[in-house]
């Protein structure tokens, strides 16, 4: 494990953060890093080695997204939303569609995408409208699903190779049984009918893309349904537990840059004849921003060896998340005020940091709804 995390840190360091100041400035998506990582093993880890994954536990694979997000968001996000992609296919998937993808998805050559949510249907999932219309085959082949819709909010939407796509198969959007006629299913983007929009105009991670993504008339083989047709929702949510360990790493590593972003110019910073890192009002500071970050990082380890474990780790994702991502907003926004005016201006990340910052109280399941999530399970629902 050692030797893993020194080769993450390593080219995190020396490969990943060299280009993202540019990136982030001019909006240029990261392709080449994901490329780089697949190629160095890190892109695939907590998935079997029989399909080309790293054979890694949970607990593993999260310290190497805390590394890349350390040094570069866009990236570590980029790597954790691509595992949450993967997983249906790992998990539900059978042997025969496992070995006909799974090897250049975690090798790095093809990159995926979440499609969930919809312009309509956020933090209520289950309301999704997006249809996937079984047509039958010729001569009692098994045919293909018409999936008809739009998915908003797609994190390397347009960029991708293939696109997880929840699509309802029966039911309707509304009423109480909206859950069930869900089925998940595996779209490669060059499919007809798949297209990206513009991508939004974010306040952070510029170079990671953000669009809607539309499916119009788009046709794919029957055989390209992950796990049964109507379980689709099940799969979301399982799905959606481990997402959250991936984003509660994501702000533990952005919220570890801010910190020695901060300590590092306290320590240099000179006012009334001494380092500003020896006045009380800074240094009090600093040392709370160095507890909650250390905290945020016991909690999503702790999930991550429950899930290794085989023990249920849904609340406890949750926990992580909503505790990671509140401190990274917390810290980032310290940073900036540690470094006073030099906090401010695009010389220094501390700016950058805290743009970023607030997407992860959001993405993956607003922390309102980790709130409630957390509730239920106290309430033993």
């Amino acid at each position: 494990m050692r030797e893993l995390l020194d080769l993450a840190r390593e080219l995190a360091d020396k490969e990943v953060r060299p280009r993202a100041e540019a990136a982030e400035r001019d909006g240029n998506f990261p392709r080449e890093a994901f490329r780089l990582l697949g190629r160095a093993g890190l892109l695939g880890l907590p998935y079997p080695e029989r399909w080309g994954g790293g054979g890694q536990p949970y607990e593993v694979y999260l310290q190497v997204v805390e590394e890349l997000a350390r040094v570069w968001l866009t990236v570590g996000l980029g790597v954790s939303v691509h595992t949450l992609t993967c997983l249906p296919l790992a998990a539900y998937g059978t042997d025969e569609q496992r070995e006909r993808w799974l090897p250049d998805m975690l090798g790095g050559e093809l990159l995926g995408a979440y499609c969930l949510s919809e312009p309509q249907s956020g933090s209520d999932a289950a309301a999704l409208a997006t249809t996937a219309v079984r047509v039958t085959g010729e001569a009692g082949g098994e045919g293909s699903y018409r999936i008809d819709g739009v998915k908003a909010w797609i994190s390397h939407a347009g960029q991708a190779d293939f696109y997880t796509v929840f699509a309802r198969t029966s039911g309707r959007p509304d009423g109480r049984d909206r859950a069930r006629g869900i089925s998940c299913l595996h779209v490669p983007a060059g499919t007809s009918g798949v297209s990206a929009a513009p991508a939004e105009h974010k306040m952070g991670m510029r170079a990671s893309v953000t669009a809607q993504m539309r499916f119009d008339g788009a046709l794919v083989p029957a055989d390209h349904l992950l796990g049964e047709e109507g379980r689709g929702f099940a799969i979301a949510l399982t799905a959606l537990d481990s997402g959250r360990l991936g984003i509660a790493a994501c702000a533990t590593g952005l919220a570890q840059a801010a910190l020695d972003l901060a300590v590092g110019y306290a320590r240099e910073r000179h006012q009334f004849g001494k380092p500003i890192i020896e006045f009380e009002g800074v240094a009090f500071m600093l040392a709370d921003m160095a507890c909650a970050v250390e905290a945020s990082r016991a909690l999503y380890l702790s999930a991550a060896r429950r899930k290794d474990a085989g023990q249920e780790f849904g609340p406890q994702a949750a926990m992580a998340k909503l505790l990671a991502s509140d401190t990274a907003m917390r810290v980032t926004v310290d940073a900036v005020q540690v470094l006073g005016g030099y906090g401010y201006v695009e010389d220094f990340p501390a700016e950058r940091y805290l743009r970023e910052a607030k997407v992860l109280q959001i993405v993956e399941g607003t922390n309102q709804i980790q709130r409630l999530v957390i509730a239920r399970s106290l309430a033993g629902r």
